[in-house]
Order: C-alpha cells, then structure tokens, then sequence
C-alpha cells in the first residue's frame, strides 16, 4: 500500500486512478482464487467487437458487472470475471478491406491465406482499444484470462459443436430466404440489420385477371420485385376472389400468369385483401411460396442488380430498376397511384446499404429442439430473467423462433469445417482437417468456402471461455455462471442462443440469472447518434469529471426498465458527491489519523454510547441492509441511492456536525467514542461505495489509520443487529425535525447567517420535551441560536416566523431582525420582472407557428422556464403575504 499522507484539498482524480489501477494490476487483486469450499459467482463479459471503442453502453453494461464482481470479491466468494474479445467478422474485415483500399487494393488482389494474415496483423495492432478502455473505467476482470473468439481454443470448441451439431441432423445446408447485403456480399443475421424509419413511396398496380373480366390492385414498396412475383394470396374466406380459383393474374409487364392461392396469413381488411407473393424475395412470401408450391424465381443477383430472369430490365440497378418500372407500370396503365409512406426499411449494421431479402444455399441450425429446453428452464425457474417484464417477450420469441441461418460469405471468421469430395460428391465434416474421402478414397477435397455466423462462436462463450471441450477446473468451479449482465436487445439474439447451447452441450443452464439493463438515450430520451450531436462520450466524462462520479451517474439512472436518460449536469452532480466525501474524509482524517484503530472497539456495546452515535450506527445497519438486498436483487439504481442518502445527509450534513464540539471538546471518554464511531461509521461507507466508486474509496482507505490491504479485498459490511435501535432514530429524528424547522424559519425569513436569534419549541409532550431541552446546546449551535426556550405552552407573537414539526410548534420573533418595508419593496421589484418575463413565454408558447416549427428540445426548455417562474411567482406572493403579517 502506498504511504500514509494527508489527504489534499482537492481530490485529483486522474493521478489517483492511474496510481491505483496499476497497483492493482502490478498486485494480481482481480485474479480469481479457487478455494475449496468457498462459494463461486463468475460472470463472463459480453464480449464487445475487436474493433470497437468504449461507448456509453459498453460504461453502463461492464459497470454493473463490475459492481456485482467488487461486491462478490469483497464477500470472499471464489470470484471469476472473463474477458474477451468477439472477432465479429463483418465489421473487422470492413476494417482491413478499407485500410487496403487506401492502398488500391482489394482483399482478392491478397487472396484468401494473406488476407487472413493481414487482419490477424491488424488485431495485433490495433484490436486492443477496447480493452484499454475498459481497464480506464475500472474493470476488474481477470486479465491473465482474457480470450478471444477466435483463439485456439474458442476455435476448437466452435468446431466441436459444429461437428456434433451436424452428426445430430441439427446442422443441414439448404435453401432459405436470409438478409442480404449486397456491398459486403454476405447473409446477415437479424440483429445485424437495423430498421430505420424511411420515407419512401407506396405503389397501387392493378394485377389483371387473366380471363379480362377484371382486376386487383396490390400494393407495394418494392415495384421492382413484382418481376419475381409466382402467385397473388387472398384469404380462403374472402368471397370477392372465389371465382379466380382456376383464373389466375396476368403479371403486368411480362407475359406470364400467376396463379391465386387461398392462405390464412393475409389480412383481408388490410387494402384490397390481395397480396402479391414473390417467394425469392420476400421472407413471410416465401413462407407462403411454400406452403402453396410456388416457383421461387429469383430475378436479381448477389450484387442486387437484375438478373436475365428480369427480361427486359436484366443489368439494372435494382433501384434503377425501380424508377424503370414505375415509368412503364404508368404508360401502359397498371399504375393505379402513388402515396408517400413511411416504413422501417432494413439496412446492413456496418455499411448501411439497403438489404435484400433473397434465396440462398446457406447452412442452418435446426433450433426448435434447442429452444424448447430453453424455454423449460427458463419455466421452471432454472434461469431467471430480471426484470421480470421480459418473460412474456422471451417466451413469444421463442415460440415462434425460426432456423438459424449461420453462415457467412465473407473470409475473416470461422471456416465451416466441411470439405465436399470433387470425384463423389460426399460431404465431409471432420474437427480435423480431412485428407482423403472416406467414401471413394479420393484427395480431392474442397472446403465449404463460408465462415460461421459471428453469433455461433459467442454462443459457446460460457463454456467455451472457462476451458472446453477439456473439463478444466474452472469449468467444474465456475459453470454455470452466476449472473449475464447484458443490454435487453440482444435478448435473442445472444442470450436465447447461449441457453440452447449451454444446455445441449453441459446439460446444464449457462447462468442462473439474467438481468437486461435498459438502453441509454439523451436527457430528452433520444437516441444518441453523432449526426444528431447528443452523443455522451464516456472517456470525455471521464477526463471531465472522474471515473467514480461516472460509474456512480450510472450505477444512480440504472433503474430496471427500457431507457435510461443520461444526462451531463448529472453527472457533474456526482462529482459533488465524490467531493462530499473526499471533504469529510479530510476532516475525518484530521482527528482519527493518529489514533489506534482499535478505537473502533466502542462499537461493540452501542448502548453506552451517547444517542448520535447510537442512531447514526443504526442508520448505518439500515443501509447495509439495504445495499446488500438490492445488490443481490439487481437494484443498482437503488443502492446508489441508499449510499448516496446516507453519505451526504446523514453522515456529512448531520452526524459529522453534531460530534463537531466532541471532537474538539476536552472530555477524553466523549472524544475517544466520537473518534471511534467516526472512524467506523467511515470504513463502513467506502466499503459500501468501493464496487461503484472504487478509485476514491481505495485512496482515502489508504490514508486511514493502521496496516492496510487493499480495499477490495476487505470483508463487505454486514447487518449488526446490535447496532439497530429504533428509539434512537425516532429521538434523533425528532431534533433534527426541530432544527430543520428553526433553519427553515431562518431561511424565509431570509436572515442573515450571523443574525442573533431566539427560538421557542412548543412541547406539550414531556418526554419529548426532556430530550429536546437535553439537546438544546447542539440544538442552538447548529441553527446559530443565542437561546433555546422549550416550554409546555406560549402565545406566539404575531410578529415571528413559525413551523410544525411532529406535534411541536416552532417560533422564532422576527422584530427587528429584518427592514419589512424594504424586503417588500424589493419583492415588488422582482415580482415584476418575472411577469414580464412570463409573459414573454407565455408568448412563444403560444404561438401556434413555434410550436410547429421549433425542435421539440427548444419547446420543452420553454415549458421548463415557463413552470419556473411560475413556481417563482408564488414563492414571492407567500413571502409578501408573510411579511405583510409583520407590518
């Protein structure tokens, strides 16, 4: 530990968490020990993308896991945090291909072996950013174990599971309809299509009868795939296309028909009730393509430009291909109209490029088996989900889960360990590379080109990570994990698919709970983007204002739900906070740092200790209790604000006040308890904030008096139920009422501090009125009263300042104390500048052209000002009226 010193004025919190975060990591604090007998709790991180930077997600989401790890460290549980990296294949081969063009080259000009390399390079290089900053907001994880999705052993698991996946039929290849984007040429999963809001166009084309006795309008957002349409669905109870049954459609354009099929799935009150069906282009018409064997007729290819089954529009542009068609559809009268509409239009995750629905040969996972024992354990309790809000969601997704689509026609990933023999035909899939056919003996082998969705290898990550396919110790010590801290989006996409396969490959669930924080908007509850502006870097947050003030604004708006909206001067509120502390450490410091620790001793008996010690350990026991609860019930947002009430209030503004003349006073005994309590009451509280506000609280813990180890090493704070005392608080609770009430007084009248005062309790209560005439002299120092009466009864003059605390009436005479003539004039003034201020906003507000045209940020800020001054106004006619009384 570093040497003993005074604390500075100032806490310096960049020097201080640098200091400490390579003490840590120099000392091997966030290993994991492995102790028989000990209870274990590991949490595996969520690994972020090689090629990513810290964002205000990944600050929330390894926040609280770090909290829950600190918290379980310090319990003395067995502890494992691992941490990792996911190569995510689409995105980090962009990288790389972008870094080539600079070079004007391609990743085909390198080939497949040498661009491998070049991206491993680039890993090398540049893949650690993450890590780094996620060590610079405090992570504790265990380093020494950090992996990586495509390490050598990830990769042995990946191919394992791939292997025995496909030897139990529950890996096929086949054609299915899959999202594809057209610029990185690969199929891509459903979470890596983003759906933004379009404003895009509606198209109504009359589809003729083939026998001329009419028509049907359809409409569509994709004209350009009517060239693929095989069919037109109705619903098989809409009478008004019975009599099409053996008719069918002339598709406009082309000299084809079509047939009509009958199918539940259309809603015959949307629109006509018709719908056009293009099974190659279009997933739910595949669906229906199929139901009714449809000919799947793909007319455009992998790099969405028309094909020759497009006819006439072969070579275009899909979209060129669009505004063609639309030309055509109205010259030769099929275009009924064309409304503005705004859709979700789905767009790749990394390059933003329009996808395309479209048929592909692609390896799929048949996952109904693996869902329903997902489904099982999350029933019976085996899993629990946090908050509770997402059982319904979960289990309506997972009723209606389709197959996995799992590869991906890219080179940076996991090579698909399957070889297809060129002389028989025999498909091979082998954990080994294979050197011959096992069939026809023949070498000529050729591997499955495509590497494996990026979801596949993260699916395997609690096993994988803690050593198997080998049963490893850690494996035996640490799985199941205890807790998945993870953001709610990618509740299927990831979690879902982490319990299948846990549970197919350990029989066991791979985590006990999941808790699913809410995503992070802006204080106005949008999404952060760079276009927009809103963005909260948390590195400028940090430099700007300390690493635990950060963390604790987190820890402070993670309540359980959708949204969390972040904002600045909260953040800077914090920082406060932290200062609080680090103020009354230094006045704590000046009284305890040479004292024997052992003072803390008179703890022990709490009852021979006077009453402020007595409530403030009770108030203390009060909150460990509360803390520990909603640690282990993921009520972060809570704990934060049970810390946060009993530091500031009262332990700061409160205890440390009121033991002020002790500790100063001459009375050995009343000064040694006062230091001692003090100096409990104090390790208590940053051993309660340590996992949400470690720097600060591992240095002012340093500084204390005695031989210190590491703060995160000490024993949590548990209950005391010795320390409870319910007469204390309530006593306690009754003078702080009255000195609130004097202060309240004071401060409408708005008194100078240094105003001489006399103050009256009115107590009928003798019991009370015995403690509050104990107390008088702390009761006088702390509202700066020359004199205290407490009296049974009085007339109250109707000149003084009055309040009701409990069942005690609270004066103080004003005569003389204040100009009333003056404060009444000074009243008018303001009164008068916040009308006229009102009325301005009350003007903008009521212009019908700003409230249209004006950001709904800038009306909102009026709305506020509006509520202020209107808040304002009425404190100023109370106080008018109440110095009114006094004239």
């Amino acid at each position: 530990m570093s040497k003993k010193y005074d604390l500075p004025k100032a806490y310096e919190f960049n020097e201080v968490e640098a200091r400490w975060y390579a003490y840590w990591q120099e000392h091997k604090t966030f290993a994991a020990t492995m102790e028989e007998g000990k209870p274990s709790f590991s949490i595996v991180i969520p690994p972020p993308n090689v090629t990513g930077v810290l964002h205000i997600g990944h600050a929330l989401n390894n926040t609280l896991q770090d909290i829950l790890v600190r918290y379980h460290r310090m319990k003395g549980d067995n502890t494992l945090w691992v941490p990792g990296t996911d190569h995510a294949g689409i995105a980090t081969q962009n990288v790389v291909e972008r870094q080539l063009a600079t070079e004007g080259k391609t990743r085909h000009d390198l080939g497949r072996d040498k661009f491998i390399e070049r991206v491993w390079q680039w890993r090398e290089e540049k893949g650690g950013t993450i890590i780094n900053q996620l060590k610079r907001i405090g992570s504790s994880c265990d380093w020494d174990r950090e992996r990586f999705t495509m390490d050598e052993g990830l990769s042995k698991a990946v191919r394992e599971v791939f292997v025995r996946l496909y030897n139990e039929g529950l890996i096929y290849k086949g054609d299915y309809i899959v999202n594809w984007c057209p610029r990185c040429h690969t199929a891509l999963a459903d979470d890596e299509v983003e759906h933004d809001p379009t404003d895009g166009k509606l198209y109504h084309i009359r589809y003729p009868f083939a026998d001329g006795s009419g028509h049907v309008v359809v409409a569509t957002t994709r004209p350009e795939t009517m060239l693929g349409d095989t069919g037109v669905a109705v619903h098989p109870e809409d009478e008004r296309y019975q009599h099409l049954k053996d008719v069918g459609i002339s598709l406009p354009l082309t000299d084809r028909t079509i047939p009509v099929v009958f199918d539940r799935h259309v809603q015959r009150e949307f629109g006509t009730g018709a719908l056009k069906v293009t099974p190659a282009h279009d997933r739910d018409d595949y669906e229906i393509g199929l139901r009714h064997n449809l000919e799947i007729l793909k007319v455009m290819d992998d790099h969405g430009v028309m094909n020759e089954a497009a006819g006439r529009y072969a070579g275009l542009d899909r979209f060129e291909c669009r505004r063609k068609i639309v030309e055509d559809l109205k010259e030769q009268g099929f275009l009924e109209k064309i409304e503005d509409y705004q859709h979700a239009v789905g767009k790749c995750y990394r390059c933003s490029t329009v996808v395309e629905p479209i048929t592909s040969k692609q390896w799929f996972v048949s996952v109904r088996p693996l869902a329903d024992k997902a489904v099982e354990a999350v029933r019976e309790g085996k899993i629990r989900i946090f908050p509770n809000t997402w059982y319904n969601t979960f289990y309506s997704w997972m009723d209606n889960i389709r197959d996995w689509c799992i590869s991906r026609q890219i080179w940076w990933g996991h090579r698909i360990p399957a070889w297809t023999c060129q002389d028989c035909g025999e498909v091979i899939v082998a954990s080994e590379d294979p050197d011959t056919c096992p069939r026809c003996g023949s070498t000529r082998l050729e591997q499955e080109t495509d590497v494996l969705d990026t979801w596949f290898s993260s699916a395997l990550w609690p096993f994988s990570t803690l050593g198997w396919p080998e049963n490893t110790r850690e494996l035996q010590m640490f799985y199941p994990t205890s807790v998945l801290i993870t953001s709610f989006d990618i509740l299927f996409f990831w979690v879902a698919r982490m319990m299948m396969m846990g549970i197919h490959f350990m029989g066991e669930v791979p985590f006990r709970d999941v808790y699913l924080h809410a995503l992070v908007r802006d204080k106005h509850g949008k999404k952060m983007s760079k276009s927009t502006g809103n963005v909260i870097d948390p590195l400028v947050m940090i430099e700007k204002y300390g690493t635990d003030a950060f963390r604790f604004t987190l820890t402070a708006f993670a309540a359980q739900g959708r949204e969390i909206r972040m904002d600045e001067d909260r953040i800077e509120g914090y920082r406060h906070f932290i200062n609080k502390l680090w103020n009354a450490a230094r006045f704590a410091q000046m009284h305890i740092k040479d004292c024997d620790p052992s003072i803390t001793r008179v703890v022990d008996d709490p009852q021979s200790l006077p009453l402020q010690h007595r409530w403030i350990l009770s108030r203390l026991d009060k909150t460990i209790g509360d803390v520990r609860r909603d640690l282990d019930g993921y009520n972060f947002n809570e704990i934060a604000s049970a810390i946060y009430q009993f530091t500031w209030h009262e332990f700061c503004d409160w205890y440390v006040e009121w033991i002020k003349p002790e500790l100063y006073g001459e009375d050995a005994t009343y000064q040694e308890q006062a230091r001692g309590v003090l100096l409990t009451v104090l390790e208590n509280i940053l051993k309660l904030l340590h996992p949400i506000a470690p720097f600060v609280t591992e240095e002012i813990w340093s500084v204390l008096p005695g031989e210190r180890s590491t703060i995160m090493l000490e024993p949590f704070p548990e209950v005391r139920p010795e320390w409870e005392d319910a007469d204390a608080e309530q006593e306690m609770g009754l003078l702080m009422d009255v000195i609130s009430g004097i202060r309240t007084i004071r401060s409408e009248a708005e008194l100078h501090p240094t105003a001489k005062i006399e103050a009256t309790a009115i107590c009928p209560d003798p019991e009370k009125r015995r403690l509050i005439e104990t107390f008088s002299p702390s009761i006088e120092a702390m509202t700066r009263a020359e004199k205290l009466h407490v009296t049974p009864e009085a007339v109250i003059p109707d000149d003084a300042g009055h309040a009701l605390v409990q069942d005690v009436e609270l004066f103080v005479p004003l005569k003389g104390l204040i100009d009333v003539e003056a404060e009444l004039d000074k009243l008018a003034r303001e009164r008068t500048r916040l009308e006229k201020e009102l009325k301005r906003v009350e003007g903008k507000l009521g212009n019908e052209k700003f409230l249209a045209n004006a950001p709904e940020a800038v009306v909102e800020k009026e709305r506020e000002k509006q509520a202020e001054l209107q808040a304002r106004l009425e404190k100023n006619q109370a106080n008018r009226t109440r110095l009114e009384k006094l004239l």
